[in-house]
């Protein structure tokens, strides 16, 4: 297919091998018309476009960096946190990672990205790691990114040709000394004054606050789960559903005066996995006047596990629910072209247990190879202007696209933010 005009003028500047390769097998995948293309790819760059969960475009790691810390007797806790910084921040401090970083974000288009800083975990130390490491990313990179403290700064920065980042937490963060309940959720506050704009209530196993999508009990919220959403209405953090179990999801959205969101799921009725939501719990979260954000890994999309089985979800939601219900929350990320290589010098990592937090029900088939490794590339991060390509394709109204690429998460953000803050600006 030759190259549309539209790609030329606002995408084609920005592409590697990698980003290439990725563009050339997600278009075969849509085929789309030269007129639904370049009408998409205009539209797209024009948008205020909001990735409703995902990461920002990781980093190689300095494999030799690696190697000396394990040959050291380097912690397993200290390994994992060295790489995991690296990926997340390199690109703050090497010319080369920091290209490629620009590179891949002005190629996915994406204005923002609400993006997981906190660990899988409630631990006050362990949720500051990932919000530390995005805020000197942030801080050292102002020329490409900033970070958006309320709902406006997202538009501010589409208007200067900036990307940004809205922080989120994999969790609610909790004191852990169990004295009152108001003294454990006091972390709330703080985060959300640390620039934490949405939370989890849980990651697929049970905790405090419910149940997790992976538990096989569904037993939904609990008393403590209840006075947490409370504060976080109160304070103003989007509560998210994401890796809740059904009851626990749909007792949410109930409990709460301000709109709740899955923001990285999909929809049971299409593919039977955990991590889907069931059309009760959908329409739940509908009411509530949120949405829910569908995402890119495909053993949770199922069908054929590639940009059109994304597509089939979000129409979906958009049919039976409402285009104002639904989103794009990708739950995927960009790595640097010379990742792997830079890992192998690294070495084997010791062969570890399961982290607690990857509990799945038994056979589960999320990193099982269901599908050819392009199904999933076909979904890309840097892929994301043929997702508004594949809703022209569709038959959506520009409007009704604009919605679901960033005006959803917008008016959610806007609302929970508002109400708790109407006088900031």
């Amino acid at each position: 297919m030759s190259v549309s005009p539209a790609y030329a003028k606002y995408y084609q500047a920005y592409a590697n091998e990698q980003i290439t390769k990725d563009w050339e097998i997600g278009l075969q995948c849509l085929h789309p018309s030269a007129r639904d293309l370049d009408h998409g790819l205009e539209l797209h760059a024009q948008s205020v476009v909001c990735d409703t969960y995902g990461f920002a475009p990781r980093s190689a790691p300095d494999g030799e960096a690696l190697k000396r810390a394990i040959e050291a007797g380097a912690s397993p806790e200290e390994r994992a946190n060295l790489f995991e910084s690296m990926l997340m921040t390199r690109a703050a401090e090497d010319a080369t990672q920091r290209a490629e970083f620009e590179h891949a974000f002005r190629h996915s288009g994406v204005t923002c990205i609400f993006e997981n800083a906190g660990e899988e975990c409630q631990g006050v130390r362990h949720v500051l790691k990932r919000l530390a490491n995005f805020t000197w990313l942030i801080d050292r990179l102002p020329e490409v990114l900033r970070r958006a403290p309320v709902p406006e700064d997202i538009s501010a920065a589409k208007a200067a040709n900036k990307h940004c980042l809205y922080l989120t937490c994999n969790a609610v963060p909790i004191a852990e000394q169990w004295q009152s309940a108001r003294d454990e959720l006091a972390y709330i506050e703080y985060f959300f004054r640390l620039g934490c704009r949405m939370m989890h209530l849980t990651y697929n196993r049970r905790n405090m606050l419910g149940d997790g999508c992976a538990e096989p009990s569904n037993a939904g919220l609990s008393d403590f789960g209840r006075q947490a959403i409370a504060e976080m209405n109160r304070v103003g953090v989007i509560v998210d559903v994401a890796h809740c179990g059904q009851q626990t999801t749909l007792e949410t959205a109930n409990a709460s005066s301000q709109p709740v969101v899955a923001s990285h799921s999909a929809v049971m009725q299409l593919n039977q996995h955990c991590r889907c939501k069931t059309d009760e719990v959908i329409r739940a979260i509908a009411d509530s006047g949120g949405y829910i954000g569908i995402c890119c890994v495909n053993a949770f999309l199922g069908r054929s596990g590639d940009i059109q089985a994304l597509l089939d979800h979000v129409d979906y939601v958009a049919k039976k629910f409402g285009t104002q219900h639904v989103t794009i929350g990708t739950d995927t990320a960009y790595s640097a072209t010379n990742s792997a290589a830079e890992f192998e010098k690294a070495g084997p990592f010791p062969k570890q247990r399961p982290r607690f937090d990857s509990f799945w029900p038994p056979n589960d088939a999320l990193f099982a190879p269901q599908f050819p490794p392009e199904r999933a590339r076909t979904m890309a991060f840097t892929n994301w202007p043929l997702f508004t390509v594949g809703l022209v394709q569709r038959g959506y109204k520009d409007e009704q696209i604009r919605q679901i690429i960033g005006g959803n998460m917008l008016r959610v953000a806007e609302q929970v933010f508002r109400v708790a803050h109407p006088g900031l600006s």
